[in-house]
């Protein structure tokens, strides 16, 4: 009787946090990765000095299976916070930067004069704010609406405009006139339903924390000295030996009896279980055969498109830097760039001090065309609009360009009852798991929580 095994797809940071529950268990498994790196958007290179990330360079704190996988695998000791002491967000507003009030959680105002004296808003929509104070909860169960008919209910169109399209767009690089509200800000939601008004709904929250005790890190950023890369090359050192890696692209699956047949490189794999870590859409793509209606689901989440583009300057050569971790340019005011962050401020241990490196991102839901783009047009554009906003004539000392296509899950209106028919579909399919950013939760400690998610479920079949 062979020995029963798992299959793993993809070699990202779900599949390898997937692969190494495996190793931990002793069990063997088969991780298949198209591309020569593991890693997937997690990418990592040391230039003069600098670390920069080429996908995230951070992960929300507030989320624990980052910080628990890190510090299980020992690099615990690495772990660096953001320098919160210096959060100041700058929102692009007339062709300028213009700091976001104090006080604001999202695009949830929770301070009064902030907001009143910042002009990041026009009068009408302070007032429209002040007035959402005094809303009283919905009378029913409401639908899932797009994130911009929520926030424009509450706090006008000009908030959407100026505050949660520029932050989503940072975020997911979507749409706000597409995202799902139940999706993308549960919280909210929740708040809308008990408080009526989600400033109250905020404060009553804040009020309540205000007596509990501070636990965990004081940072709402956590990342490694080293860049993201420490982890995903760490967890790959723990699984060879004891997981299959191979560089195959799997063309599709079929159910074999109790398990599944894996078609990749040309061979033809026996595994009890099969753990999909890839992006919906190619997930879909090996499923159509097997399932078409699950295939059709999956196909069916949408995806962005989008570019980093770190610069390195010399500090001597620059001209004044607002103190910040970088900016925002809402879509009314945008032309290529979407966001840009001042890497050493926000993480100081990861640029020297003689030297300033901008970490801008380009494309997002509807911008996909940017990556068609040479890499001198990119940096062209980019560094023309960084010359308007910061006054710098300084050039370059390095530049990388690092290009995700179709890498960032969209959760459209509709998404939860998307979910909810995947798992209808997948109740008949024992033993296949889906796993990563595209179901419930997009950064990283989303991305590490559904893969080692499904392996303990995938080992369970594999208990006698």
């Amino acid at each position: 009787m062979p020995v029963p095994r798992a299959i793993i797809v993809g070699g990202g940071i779900t599949g390898l946090s997937a692969a190494y529950e495996f190793a931990k268990a002793g069990q063997p498994a088969i991780l298949l990765e198209a591309r020569a790196r593991l890693g997937g958007v997690i990418e990592t290179e040391r230039v003069e000095g600098c670390v920069i990330e080429g996908g995230p360079d951070s992960f929300l704190a507030a989320k624990p299976a980052g910080l628990d996988l890190i510090r299980e695998v020992g690099l615990g000791s690495e772990l660096i916070g953001s320098n919160d002491k210096s959060r100041v967000t700058y929102l692009v507003r007339g062709g300028r930067l213009v700091p976001m009030p104090d006080g604001l959680l999202m695009m949830v105002p929770t301070k009064i004069l902030p907001m009143l004296a910042s002009p990041i808003l026009g009068w009408k929509t302070k007032v429209q704010m002040g007035l959402e104070y005094f809303r009283r909860p919905p009378a029913g169960e409401m639908p899932d609406r797009s994130v911009a008919d929520f926030i424009t209910d509450h706090y006008g169109r000009e908030t959407v405009d100026y505050l949660a399209e520029p932050l989503l767009s940072g975020v997911y690089g979507g749409s706000a006139d597409r995202l799902s509200v139940n999706s993308v800000l549960t919280r909210f939601v929740e708040l809308e339903r008990q408080y009526g008004s989600l400033t109250r709904g905020v404060l009553a929250a804040k009020g309540r924390r205000g007596n509990a005790p501070a636990n965990g890190p004081a940072s709402l950023f956590q990342t490694l000295k080293g860049g993201l890369a420490q982890l995903t090359g760490e967890l790959e050192s723990r699984i060879r030996g004891k997981v299959e890696i191979r560089q195959a692209t799997v063309e599709g699956i079929e159910t074999a009896g109790q398990g599944f047949r894996v078609r990749a490189g040309g061979e033809t794999l026996e595994a009890s279980s099969v753990i999909l870590a890839s992006p919906a859409w190619a997930a879909g793509a090996l499923l159509r055969d097997m399932d078409p209606v699950l295939a059709g689901l999956l196909e069916g989440i949408d995806y962005s498109s989008s570019a980093t583009v770190a610069i390195g300057f010399r500090r001597s050569e620059c001209g004044a830097i607002p103190p910040g971790f970088g900016f925002l340019i809402p879509a009314r005011e945008r032309r290529l760039l979407v966001a840009c962050t001042f890497v050493g401020a926000k993480f100081p241990y990861r640029v020297p001090d003689e030297i300033v490196v901008l970490r801008c991102f380009v494309g997002g839901a509807g911008q996909e065309a940017v990556l068609e783009l040479d890499d001198s047009e990119i940096l062209r554009q980019v560094q023309n609009e960084l010359r308007g906003l910061l006054g710098w004539t300084a050039q370059p000392i390095f530049t990388r360009i690092a290009r995700w296509r179709r890498s960032m899950a969209q959760y459209t209106v509709g998404h939860g009852a998307r979910l909810g028919s995947i798992r209808e579909r997948l109740v008949n399919l024992p033993g296949l798991f889906l796993a990563g950013n595209a179901y419930e939760g997009i950064g990283v400690p989303d991305c590490i929580r559904t893969g080692r998610q499904a392996a303990v479920q995938a080992l369970k079949r594999q208990t006698p």
